[in-house]
């Protein structure tokens, strides 16, 4: 364990709306490129398979399936093609349900689906339902991987109990558009500091019917640093390695004897109660 380096990659790309047999193309090339071909898992931002910016639920409906389904089938065979994980957004139908959904499959199948809990009034979310499912962290290649989608990253709790279940790597795909520039910018470094684990924000670029998005994929470290990062409008390729070791002591002696840290073993929960309870703030809904 203490020698063990998994190395991931998060693929930066534009996305094509509604044309998910392009999307998966685009993906099966990146998977061909030398920056991912090292990587035990690559993640792809969200819904990379089949856009973002849809104008109603019965035009997203068009486009969306059941997990499995034929393009998650598709995603498998690259992932059986290459020997490696993929995570990747998408949205999933289940009834009549519209989800945003995360998938993280390998070469022996699907290990995991995260439908995102958090909706902000932006692009399908206006149009989606929200998941209800537990927190999961799921292990592979020897590393303990949790998964969150865009605007959940906004609720530091999401992040901590993914880290409190025992991740080693939180993923985060991500469409930030404009107005998220600050957030993308220092929310992945302070998430993977507060954490103590490996954190990446996999973005998008390219434009969709009048939104531009904003690249600034992240690989961050235990540390808060980000040793890769992407551009705004650039496709590119966000790559790391991950430590187990590192992020599963989460005692940092800094001197012996005089400086100890630990943000799990000091928490005091019996203080947080306020955080689950319904807030009582005014709402200004003018705007609305």
């Amino acid at each position: 364990m203490a020698n063990l380096q998994i190395p991931v990659a998060g693929v930066q790309m534009d996305v094509k709306i509604g044309d998910c047999q392009t999307n998966i193309e685009r993906m099966a090339d990146w998977l061909k490129d030398e920056r991912t071909q090292s990587a035990q898992l690559v993640v792809f931002p969200e819904c990379a398979v089949t856009g973002y910016c849809f104008d109603s639920k019965a035009e997203a409906m068009t486009v969306a399936e059941p997990i499995p389904g034929p393009c998650t089938d598709r995603i498998l065979s690259l992932a059986k093609q290459h020997g490696k994980y993929l995570a990747f957004g998408t949205l999933e139908k289940a009834g009549d349900d519209l989800y945003n959904s995360c998938v993280l499959l390998g070469p022996s199948g699907i290990v995991g689906v995260y439908r995102k809990i958090h909706l902000p009034f932006l692009g399908i979310d206006r149009f989606t339902t929200a998941g209800k499912d537990a927190i999961e962290v799921y292990e592979i290649a020897g590393m303990r991987v949790g998964m969150h989608i865009c605007y959940d990253a906004s609720f530091p709790e999401i992040t901590r109990v993914l880290a409190l279940n025992g991740a080693d790597l939180i993923i985060l795909p991500t469409n930030w558009p404009p107005g998220a520039d600050t957030f993308a910018e220092y929310v992945p470094n302070a998430r993977a500091l507060e954490n103590h684990v490996y954190f990446m924000s996999v973005n998008r670029v390219g434009e969709e019917r009048g939104f531009k998005f904003i690249g600034t994929s992240k690989f961050c470290l235990p540390t808060g640093r980000a040793p890769s990062s992407g551009g705004t409008d650039e496709e590119c390729v966000v790559a790391g390695s991950v430590q187990p070791h590192i992020t599963r002591n989460k005692r940092l002696v800094r001197v012996p004897g005089k400086h100890i840290i630990d943000r799990f073993a000091d928490r005091r929960p019996a203080f947080y109660g306020k955080l689950v309870e319904p807030h009582c703030l005014v709402r200004d809904e003018s705007d609305s």
